[in-house]
């Protein structure tokens, strides 16, 4: 029953973050957007203005330069869209990796480590990844915003080298994503949010609102959504183990990062009637290129007459505290994903996602937990060269 609850509240918390996350992206995608289209204006105090159609009606928007000449009678904030995506993901990230650690974090082939100790490096990293990103905003180099993203980018590619040097692939994955996840939310509730606040009071109290926050605020912006791909990967990728399984997985981390932000560089200049092709190219080249380089490699050599037996008692010990209609394994209410081992049809049905976990990707049973060895996934991998015969 206690499984069964967590089981749960995991899907209401994973609902209620994509939820929230859409509504934040959402936004922020379309202000993005809707700055890069503003047309300019005759009037000195707008820095342009819009006119679209939408649900069967017209819109006309306006971006004041600094500030309007009096207070609105209703102003509205976005940004609980951001704090409630943030809460959800942190509450998310608690009850599947800390909670359960032994299956979802840890793995002692990469690093022996207690749960404390992995739920300690976890938390530390989020708060490392926001307090180094955000030293390097405030310093000199943020006035140059080339030679930032370049900081940036080495940066990140050291954090996902490290992450997967500590915890086993998906653990490392989600947080990278939960660092980048963040800073973006730390940008803004610090900066962004903080800043507007300065400008509402500014023309309150009929003083002239500081510049400085209106570019503050729109750098971070800008940081935020060149963010948002690869933190949109990090969230999915717990579903493909070829991507967080494989002994390059840092590489195809750091990979995907620069092809998700190129992508969303290109979609950014296309706002602005000006879109050359090599970021797009770039990006999706990458994806092709790490698509190639960590595809199954199906070696004929392989080929050798297994017993079918030998391959159940493996699966029967490795996997079916899982792969079961009643999971024996703590924590575990359902077979993961849906998939039963418990039959030598069933078996044979699987045969192909059987070799893509745990020969290919290697990432399952997660952390190794039930002490795969290598003999035994070569092993399974023979037999299924050899055609997956149950007789």
């Amino acid at each position: 029953m206690e499984a069964y609850l967590v089981d749960w509240l995991s899907l209401l918390l994973r609902w209620a973050h994509v939820v929230v996350g859409i509504a934040w992206i959402g936004a922020s995608f379309y202000f993005i957007w809707l700055d890069n289209h503003l047309e300019p204006s005759a009037d000195p105090k707008l820095s342009g203005d819009l006119w679209a159609v939408h649900g069967g009606g017209f819109y006309h928007v306006e971006k004041f330069r600094d500030a309007p000449p009096q207070m609105p009678a209703r102003l509205h904030w976005f940004k609980w869209e951001a704090y409630w995506t943030w809460i959800t993901g942190f509450f998310l990230l608690a009850l599947v990796y800390y909670a359960g650690a032994e299956l979802y974090l840890i793995d002692p082939s990469v690093m022996a480590l207690s749960k404390g100790a992995a739920i300690g490096i976890g938390l530390g990293s989020l708060v490392v990844g926001m307090a180094v990103y955000e030293g390097l905003s405030r310093s000199p180099l943020a006035r140059n915003d080339a030679a930032l993203g370049a900081v940036m980018f080495f940066l990140l590619a050291a954090a996902a080298w490290g992450l997967c040097q500590v915890f086993g692939g998906r653990g490392a994955f989600i947080h990278y994503g939960a660092v980048l996840g963040t800073i973006m939310v730390a940008n803004v509730a610090h900066i962004i949010i903080p800043g507007q606040r300065r400008m509402v009071d500014a023309l309150a109290a009929g003083r002239a609102p500081d510049p400085k926050d209106a570019v503050a605020g729109k750098q971070r912006s800008v940081h935020n959504t060149y963010f948002t791909l690869p933190v949109l990967f990090t969230m999915i990728s717990s579903h493909y183990a070829f991507t967080f399984g494989t002994r390059w997985n840092w590489l195809a981390l750091v990979a995907l990062t620069l092809a998700g932000g190129l992508i969303r560089v290109w979609f950014v200049m296309r706002h602005k009637g000006r879109a050359p092709a090599w970021p797009v190219v770039t990006g999706l080249g990458l994806i092709v290129v790490l698509g190639f380089l960590v595809a199954p490699r199906m070696e004929k050599s392989l080929q050798s007459d297994v017993k079918f037996r030998a391959v159940k008692s493996i699966i029967d010990v490795r996997c079916l505290g899982c792969h079961a209609a009643k999971p024996s394994f703590p924590g575990i209410a359902e077979a993961p994903k849906g998939i039963l081992l418990d039959t030598p049809e069933r078996i044979r049905t699987h045969a192909v996602q059987v070799r893509q976990q745990t020969v290919l990707s290697r990432a399952m049973p997660p952390g190794n937990l039930t002490a795969m060895t290598d003999e035994e996934r070569s092993l399974i991998e023979r037999w299924i060269f050899s055609g997956a015969k149950i007789d």
